[in-house]
């Protein structure tokens, strides 16, 4: 029976265990908390599978005294590898919502945020020269000569679709050129906008955009990071998709600020806008208790990303897009959770530098 006042714990539901490079890994991977631990370690978590005091685990473990024991399950909680009874954790209720997607969902989702990057052209080309050494890259497609071949009749490409199709390239120089406002209510709207609703009796409306999503549930949230369009002021906007409206989250923003949300790619500076996109999850996991759908997901934020790079092609302007993310900082600023919200992608767009038409590598920032 429970003391008054007395606290309990129990192990977060968060929990992964692996061993790597022959040590034994404990990870939370809702918390992103990583540490190597003794075998131990995994009796006491084991213990506590439900709501238990630290006395009754002292009570169980003979050869230790009851100072260790409470020391250990500090460390625990420290690591938010334990839960208290008289604590609730903001993760722990917006966690919730993945319950059928964890931990299969859950542990690449959050794993995986905030990684480093090296965004040094050069260098990064010397690290690969040594890794083909060792290790040669793999081949760019697959052959079956052996089987049976069948000559196909060349693409049609004399459309201005085909056109802009094999001109679409990612960009990473820009002109200091504002972009205008109309392009940009062009590249939202044709590429996040509601193109029309269709009713679902007995449960609600769907909305139809240009790109498809997984019954129709459309997690993809569109951000705007405004920097160089003429006629609106820098700041991040959230687009209205039913609305075609910008909706003004944060005046004023800076070309510093953007490469410090795209872990310092600073060749993007020069950028008139980027659009960040996040997933509100519960939308398709409302639909879908399979971690499988986290998968839709990320392919939906493909289906987005591709459309802006072509529709911004079209329109003569010069689209990128980056998965290199400060994922928290930007999440920060967007004022998500990073759990029911989070951000996935960029997709960004600049005025192109006259007489070029594409050029794969940016040129280095000058120095001294």
């Amino acid at each position: 029976m429970k003391k008054a006042n007395e606290v309990l714990y129990r192990r977060s539901p968060y929990l992964v265990m692996y061993w790597q490079r022959g040590q034994l890994v404990f990870e939370n991977y809702a918390e992103r908390v990583r540490i190597s631990a003794a075998p131990i370690t995994f009796e006491i978590l084991k213990f506590f599978h439900g709501w238990r005091s630290c006395e009754s685990l002292y009570r169980g473990m003979r050869g230790f005294s009851e100072a260790s024991v409470q020391r250990a399950v500090a460390a625990l909680v420290d690591h938010s590898f334990l839960q208290r009874s008289d604590q609730v954790t903001a993760t722990d209720q917006a966690m919730q919502e993945w319950a059928h997607w964890n931990p299969a969902a859950g542990l690449f989702h959050f794993s995986t945020k905030d990684g480093s990057y090296d965004h040094d052209p050069q260098a990064t080309l010397r690290r690969l020269r040594r890794r083909a050494r060792k290790h040669p890259i793999p081949a760019a497609l697959k052959r079956y000569p052996q089987v049976r071949q069948f000559k196909l009749p060349e693409p049609t490409n004399d459309s201005e679709f085909t056109r802009i199709l094999l001109t679409r390239r990612t960009w990473r120089r820009f002109s200091k050129r504002s972009m205008q406002l109309s392009q940009l209510g062009t590249l939202l709207g044709l590429t996040w906008g509601v193109q029309r609703w269709i009713e679902l009796p007995g449960l609600s409306s769907v909305a139809l955009k240009s790109s498809p999503s997984g019954g129709a549930l459309h997690p993809i949230e569109a951000y705007v990071v405004a920097l160089r369009v003429a006629g609106l002021p820098r700041g991040i906007y959230h687009y209205a998709s039913d609305a075609h409206r910008l909706e003004l989250l944060r005046p004023g923003t800076t070309s510093k600020k953007l490469v410090s949300y795209l872990t310092g790619q600073w060749w993007f500076r020069p950028a008139g806008a980027v659009v960040f996109m996040t997933a509100v999850f519960p939308r398709t996991q409302w639909k879908y208790e399979s971690p499988r759908a986290y998968r839709v997901v990320l392919a939906e934020a493909g289906h987005f990303c591709q459309t802006f790079c072509l529709v911004a092609t079209w329109l003569g302007l010069a689209p990128f897009c980056t998965m290199a993310l400060a994922d928290s900082r930007i999440e920060k600023d967007l004022g998500i959770d990073g759990i029911t919200e989070s951000v996935l992608y960029a997709a960004g767009v600049g005025t192109r530098l006259r007489g070029v038409d594409w050029t794969p590598e940016p040129e280095l920032p000058a120095t001294g």
